[in-house]
Protein backbone atom coordinates (compact mmCIF):
# COMPACT_ATOMS: atom_id res chain seq x y z
CA UNK A 1 0.00 0.00 0.00
CA UNK A 2 1.65 3.46 -0.75
CA UNK A 3 0.25 7.29 0.67
CA UNK A 4 -0.92 9.77 -0.93
CA UNK A 5 -0.69 13.34 0.08
CA UNK A 6 -3.52 15.74 -0.52
CA UNK A 7 -3.76 19.33 -0.58
CA UNK A 8 -6.91 21.41 -0.28
CA UNK A 9 -7.61 25.12 -1.09
CA UNK A 10 -10.64 25.38 1.31
CA UNK A 11 -10.33 24.28 5.15
CA UNK A 12 -10.70 20.95 5.74
CA UNK A 13 -14.38 19.41 7.23
CA UNK A 14 -14.42 19.39 11.10
CA UNK A 15 -15.62 16.14 11.10
CA UNK A 16 -12.90 14.52 9.26
CA UNK A 17 -10.55 11.97 11.61
CA UNK A 18 -8.09 9.81 11.03
CA UNK A 19 -9.27 5.90 10.02
CA UNK A 20 -12.50 7.50 7.87
CA UNK A 21 -12.33 6.43 4.30
CA UNK A 22 -11.73 8.68 1.42
CA UNK A 23 -13.37 8.23 -2.14
CA UNK A 24 -13.70 10.72 -5.22
CA UNK A 25 -16.04 10.92 -8.24
CA UNK A 26 -15.57 12.64 -11.36
CA UNK A 27 -17.28 16.55 -11.69
CA UNK A 28 -19.14 18.06 -14.78
CA UNK A 29 -18.78 21.85 -16.57
CA UNK A 30 -22.04 22.60 -15.05
CA UNK A 31 -20.29 22.32 -11.43
CA UNK A 32 -22.35 19.02 -10.22
CA UNK A 33 -20.69 15.51 -10.51
CA UNK A 34 -21.58 12.51 -11.86
CA UNK A 35 -21.63 8.77 -10.40
CA UNK A 36 -23.06 5.75 -11.61
CA UNK A 37 -25.97 6.05 -10.21
CA UNK A 38 -27.29 8.34 -12.73
CA UNK A 39 -28.64 6.75 -16.13
CA UNK A 40 -25.93 6.12 -18.78
CA UNK A 41 -23.35 6.54 -16.69
CA UNK A 42 -19.87 5.66 -18.01
CA UNK A 43 -17.41 4.21 -15.78
CA UNK A 44 -15.27 6.65 -15.54
CA UNK A 45 -18.36 8.87 -13.72
CA UNK A 46 -18.46 5.56 -10.51
CA UNK A 47 -17.47 6.57 -7.10
CA UNK A 48 -14.18 5.62 -6.22
CA UNK A 49 -12.46 4.47 -3.04
CA UNK A 50 -9.40 6.48 -2.35
CA UNK A 51 -8.66 4.57 0.73
CA UNK A 52 -8.13 5.81 4.82
CA UNK A 53 -6.95 8.98 5.84
CA UNK A 54 -3.62 8.11 7.78
CA UNK A 55 -2.90 11.76 8.85
CA UNK A 56 -4.39 15.08 8.99
CA UNK A 57 -2.62 18.67 8.93
CA UNK A 58 -6.09 21.02 9.37
CA UNK A 59 -3.98 24.22 9.54
CA UNK A 60 -2.58 23.36 6.19
CA UNK A 61 -5.73 21.68 4.34
CA UNK A 62 -3.35 18.45 4.10
CA UNK A 63 -3.80 14.96 3.96
CA UNK A 64 -2.59 11.66 4.00
CA UNK A 65 -4.30 8.66 2.49
CA UNK A 66 -3.46 4.87 2.53
CA UNK A 67 -4.67 3.48 -1.01
CA UNK A 68 -4.08 0.99 -3.39
CA UNK A 69 -4.77 2.79 -6.50
CA UNK A 70 -2.20 2.69 -8.83
CA UNK A 71 -1.06 6.17 -10.00
CA UNK A 72 -3.19 6.24 -13.38
CA UNK A 73 -6.07 6.24 -10.96
CA UNK A 74 -5.33 8.53 -8.25
CA UNK A 75 -8.15 11.54 -8.02
CA UNK A 76 -6.78 14.89 -10.09
CA UNK A 77 -7.93 18.70 -8.56
CA UNK A 78 -11.53 18.27 -11.18
CA UNK A 79 -12.70 15.59 -8.86
CA UNK A 80 -14.51 15.76 -6.01
CA UNK A 81 -13.39 14.57 -2.73
CA UNK A 82 -15.16 13.42 -0.28
CA UNK A 83 -14.92 10.90 2.82
CA UNK A 84 -17.52 8.64 4.94
CA UNK A 85 -17.00 7.28 8.93
CA UNK A 86 -17.27 3.97 9.84
CA UNK A 87 -20.13 3.24 11.47
CA UNK A 88 -19.00 0.80 13.90
CA UNK A 89 -17.25 3.58 15.60
CA UNK A 90 -19.73 6.58 14.84
CA UNK A 91 -23.37 5.38 15.46
CA UNK A 92 -25.41 8.07 16.85
CA UNK A 93 -27.92 6.67 19.60
CA UNK A 94 -28.97 7.14 22.80
CA UNK A 95 -26.64 7.59 26.09
CA UNK A 96 -28.02 7.77 29.56
CA UNK A 97 -30.76 5.36 31.35
CA UNK A 98 -33.92 6.93 31.03
CA UNK A 99 -35.73 10.36 30.06
CA UNK A 100 -38.93 11.76 31.10
CA UNK A 101 -41.06 13.88 29.15
CA UNK A 102 -43.98 15.94 30.12
CA UNK A 103 -46.24 17.92 27.44
CA UNK A 104 -48.48 20.61 28.99
CA UNK A 105 -50.36 23.41 26.89
CA UNK A 106 -51.17 26.65 28.42
CA UNK A 107 -52.62 28.29 25.60
CA UNK A 108 -55.97 28.94 25.15
CA UNK A 109 -55.91 28.52 21.52
CA UNK A 110 -55.56 25.90 19.87
CA UNK A 111 -51.97 24.21 19.12
CA UNK A 112 -51.31 20.66 17.32
CA UNK A 113 -48.69 18.30 17.86
CA UNK A 114 -47.19 17.06 14.79
CA UNK A 115 -44.82 14.06 15.78
CA UNK A 116 -43.27 12.64 18.64
CA UNK A 117 -40.09 10.16 18.33
CA UNK A 118 -38.01 8.17 20.69
CA UNK A 119 -34.98 5.62 20.13
CA UNK A 120 -34.91 3.05 22.15
CA UNK A 121 -32.27 -0.11 22.33
CA UNK A 122 -31.79 -3.53 24.36
CA UNK A 123 -28.31 -2.45 26.22
CA UNK A 124 -27.64 -5.78 27.60
CA UNK A 125 -28.73 -8.93 29.45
Amino acid sequence: MATITMVFPDPLNVSLQIGDTAYYVPTNTHGGFLTSLNSGATAEETIVEIGAVASIIQNTNTITVTTSLTTANLPTTSHYIFFSKDNKANLSTMLGYYAEVKFSNNSTTEAELFSIGADIFESSK
